[in-house]
């Protein structure tokens, strides 16, 4: 099955790419290849490719220069699934499209169903849920996924921060009262593969919205906590950091961040069997990785 991968040099699209089970010919684009937000681009390359299935990992992620780029990151994360949602629709194939738990307003005291309402309290968040809307109203043939707190070994996330930080510092503040779950790359795709060797078999999904991120829920201080208590016994650092618990209002940024990012993802185990990970294990893996030579 011949599959288009789009966004593929960024945090999620290397682990596609590096994870390509037996049976897939796989083309993957990174941006400077396909901008997803140019129209005739997606319409050539789709043309020319001939996709039978469309993984899209390529999006607008900075959360904070969203607020100040707001045009950029509409043309990318709605515009950009609207016409990857036209191409696919065109061939009739499937479009697999990553999301966001910043599409809910992160007031919530329980895990967020995929039928909650939605409430995006930034740029970022409403550009990623107007992504979600486009893609469902041009392709019938559509499954998203929504995914928190992403981190790997390749891009810029908050494991490599804290590293970088612990390494400068004595003392770090990090955030105590924001709740979410990490997630690696490499579970995300691992899940995305799974579903589209599950459609690869059948020729049909139940489509829809899904949740998929890591176990357990933690705060960014407890995962700070367990990325100084794992980076030392690995040799990666040769000291740790004193940690300070903050609350959200001592560290202002453009973006409002929620106060509450977990899903809940028993529909996605429920109807294709994709469990969640344990992201303490998955930060293990890693750290190995980013502290091999």
């Amino acid at each position: 099955m011949r599959v288009l991968i789009t966004g593929a040099r960024g945090q999620v699209g290397c682990e596609l790419m590096r994870r390509v089970p037996q049976g897939f010919d796989v083309v993957g684009m990174g941006s400077t290849e396909l901008d997803i937000a140019v129209a005739d681009q997606v319409k050539a390359v789709v043309s020319d490719v001939r996709p039978q299935l469309i993984i899209n990992a390529a999006a607008y992620t900075a959360v904070d220069k969203a607020e100040s780029d707001a045009e950029r990151a509409w043309a990318v994360n709605r515009d950009g699934v609207d016409n990857l949602a036209k191409a696919a629709e065109e061939l009739a194939i499937p479009l697999l499209h990553i999301s966001t738990d910043y599409v809910f307003s992160g007031k919530a005291n329980e895990p967020y169903r995929e039928s909650d309402a939605t409430y995006p309290s930034g740029v970022y968040g409403a550009s990623k849920l107007g992504g979600e809307e486009a893609l469902v109203a041009n392709c019938r043939q559509h499954l998203i996924l929504r995914t928190s707190w992403v981190f790997g070994a390749h891009g810029n996330n908050f494991v490599k921060t804290m590293l970088r930080l612990g390494r400068e510092r004595d003392t770090l503040s990090v955030v105590a009262d924001q709740h979410g779950c990490p997630t690696s790359a490499a579970s995300i795709a691992d899940a995305l593969w799974s579903l589209a060797r599950q459609y690869q078999k059948s020729e049909a999904l139940q489509w829809g919205v899904y949740h998929f991120s890591g176990d357990p829920a933690c705060t960014w201080y407890q995962f700070a906590e367990e990325i100084f208590r794992q980076a030392p016994e690995m040799g990666m650092l040769v000291k740790v950091p004193k940690l300070k618990p903050i609350p959200t209002t001592e560290y202002p940024t453009p973006a409002k961040r929620p106060l509450w990012s977990v899903l809940g993802c028993n529909r996605l185990y429920d109807v294709f069997g994709i469990a969640q990970v344990d992201w303490r294990v998955e930060l293990g893996l890693v750290l190995r990785e980013l502290g091999s030579p």
